[in-house]
Order: structure tokens, then C-alpha cells, then sequence
């Protein structure tokens, strides 16, 4: 028996228990007279199997009910089911719906604008691609390895929009066969581009990363998903998602480089996700990557932190004066308000 708000589905097996209750005959001799085995017949009577047309004449030679009555019965129950499992879900998908950052993902134009939670609950299921938002649960169909600066329920979900949306933005861009090698060789040519002005960059990037199988999509933030990047499979290539949040440019480029150290650390595609032990793992290859490790610890060692030294340091490592400021706020080296006129907006066009 299956039940929702609006629907109960009782399998025509009652309808035989209580035949056979008024005819004072067990299951056994039933089974016997059906010429099926009782194991069958326990199941048609719960349910678990379907009431066959063959089944129906049989039942009309032993219970003498006409065959299309059984039919009949039959055809209402799996109707009903169908209904009341949708209704069940239809209950559950509202409360996930709900959730999620609708009005804000409509407003992006990502879903269609509506205050109907039903058509919000469809809607959300074709984003997504699935029959049940319940799904979304699935390791198999959201395997995402991302930088967040914090957890909670809704934030998870708000990141699951944001990452189908660049899922949906990755498939019209041509990539390259996956290449890791190829990637490794031109992170330098990308670490370059910290120095370059910011209209001029999203070209590059995106061409660099194409040719090696990687599609990069730059999206608004969602807020509620505390994002800053995010990296996954997608058929034959590897999406990564970018948001500049906060607009500061070494913010958006230890992002990257984190995603990257997920591709070049073959962390992407992991069935369980990210562990904790892989996301320090991308946070040293960012900051090493960026930052020759030796060279900064010659740099810390000198205790200048000033205007000028941190200047000339950049200057000798070929990036943004931003990112080492960053890198020296982040280390607790110098106070979070000091030297951000060192840092510049990151204002990428795709």
C-alpha cells in the first residue's frame, strides 16, 4: 500500500485475501488451484508483483470474478501509486525548493520568474536536469571540489545552483582534450597574467585553459553560497567556475590557482569529493605556486613589510603586489588593513 495526502493505493491482492477469507481457503491451496507457486502468490497478494492478463483468467476460473474486473483493479492501483509517489515527492521537492535562492537565480535569468512553489519545484527539476530534487543528494550527478569560506545547509544548495549554471555555460565553449602536462606548462604564462590589466585577462585565461581541456566560465556570485570557485568533470572536459566575490584581485587569483592545484593534484572527479587533507594540499600548491616557498621565507625572515620592500619582493617574483600583501595578511605578517592600496579590483569581462 502506497499513500500521499490525496491518494491511497491498495493492491487488488486484498481484494483476493478477502475472497479467500469468505471461502475459508489458505494461501497453499490457493497457490494449488492457481497452479503458481506460493511464493508468487504471497507477492501478488502484497503487491510486490504485477496482476498479469494471464493472471486475471486464472483468477476468473478459480474465484469466478470476471477477468476484466482484476484488470481493471489492477490498472487503477499502479495509477494510483503513480500519483501518490508523485504527490510524496512533489511534498519534498516544495520543502527542498524553498531553500534554495530562487528569486535571486531568477533575476540572473538562470529559471523563470514565478511565485507558484509547484512551477518553482519544475522548474528547479529541468535547471537541474533531474526528475526529483531529491537527487541532487547523489555523489554521482554533483562530484563539485570547491573553495567555500564557510558550510550550512542552504549554503550547499546555493553552490549546487551556482555550479550547474556554469555546468549549463561550460557546454558551449570547445575545449581541447584534457592535458594535464599541457596545463603544468602554462601555469607560469598564467601566474604573468596577475601583473596584466584585468579586461585584458578572461581572453587569455580562457584560451590557455581551453587548449587544455578546461572550460573557464566566470558567473556573478549567489549569495548564500560563500563561493569563490569551483572545479568538476563534465563529459570529456573540466569545468571550472569562477566568481570574482569581494573583488579583490588576490582573492580571484588564489581562487584560481587553488582550482587549478585540484586538476594538477587529481583531485577532480573524486567520487567522495574533497577531503580536508586535499584542500590544504591546494591551498600550499596556490601559495607555492604563486610564491616561490623559498623566496618567501627569505622575505619573512627580514621582518619588512613595508610599502617599498613589498614592492621590490613583487617586482622579483613577476606578480601582483596585491597577492603578496595578501599572502602576508592571510600568514597574520601584517594587520588585514594594512597595505590594501596595494591591492587592486578584479573587474574580469567575460
Amino acid at each position: 500500500m502506497v499513500r500521499s495526502r490525496s491518494f491511497i493505493a491498495t493492491p487488488p491482492g486484498a481484494t483476493i485475501k478477502e475472497q479467500l477469507n469468505d471461502r475459508g481457503m489458505n494461501q497453499k491451496e490457493f497457490a494449488a488451484r492457481m497452479d503458481m507457486s506460493e511464493k508468487h502468490i504471497s507477492k501478488l497478494i502484497n503487491g510486490d508483483v504485477q496482476l498479469t492478463p494471464e493472471t486475471a483468467i486464472r483468477l476468473e476460473m478459480v474465484l469466478g470474478i470476471p477477468a476484466k474486473f482484476w484488470n481493471n483493479l489492477e490498472a487503477i492501483y499502479r495509477e494510483k501509486i503513480i500519483r501518490a509517489k508523485a504527490e510524496n515527492s512533489m511534498d519534498s521537492d516544495i520543502e527542498i525548493a524553498r531553500e534554495f535562492p530562487y528569486s535571486e537565480m531568477a533575476k540572473l535569468g538562470w529559471v523563470s520568474n514565478t511565485r507558484d512553489v509547484k512551477e518553482k519545484v519544475v522548474n528547479l527539476r529541468k535547471y537541474f536536469e533531474v526528475v526529483e530534487l531529491s537527487l541532487l543528494g547523489n555523489e554521482q550527478i554533483t562530484r563539485i571540489t570547491c573553495r567555500r569560506l564557510a558550510i550550512s545547509e542552504k549554503s550547499d544548495l546555493a553552490l549546487v545552483a551556482w555550479a550547474q549554471e556554469a555546468k549549463i555555460k561550460a557546454r558551449d565553449i570547445d575545449t581541447a582534450p584534457i592535458n594535464i602536462r599541457g596545463l603544468i606548462s602554462v601555469i607560469p604564462e598564467i601566474r604573468k597574467m596577475t601583473v596584466l590589466n584585468s579586461n585584458d585577462i578572461y581572453p587569455m585565461l580562457k584560451k590557455y585553459l581551453a587548449e587544455c581541456g578546461i572550460a573557464l566560465v566566470l558567473l556573478p556570485h549567489l549569495k548564500g553560497s560563500f563561493l569563490q570557485g569551483a572545479s568538476f568533470m563534465d563529459g570529456n572536459k573540466i569545468v571550472v567556475g569562477m566568481t570574482s566575490r569581494g573583488k579583490d584581485a588576490d582573492r580571484f587569483w588564489f581562487s584560481l590557482f587553488h582550482e587549478l592545484a585540484h586538476i594538477v593534484l587529481g583531485h577532480v572527479g573524486q567520487s567522495n569529493g574533497t577531503s580536508d587533507d586535499d584542500e590544504r594540499a591546494a591551498d600550499k600548491w596556490a601559495c607555492d605556486t604563486m610564491i616561490c616557498h623559498e623566496d618567501f621565507e627569505d622575505f619573512r625572515k627580514t621582518g619588512n613589510y613595508s610599502k617599498e620592500s613589498v614592492l621590490q619582493f613583487a617586482k622579483s617574483q613577476e606578480i601582483a603586489p596585491g597577492i603578496v600583501v595578501g599572502r602576508l595578511q592571510q600568514e597574520g605578517l601584517i594587520k588585514y588593513n594594512t597595505l590594501n592600496n596595494l591591492k587592486e579590483k578584479c573587474e574580469l569581462v567575460a
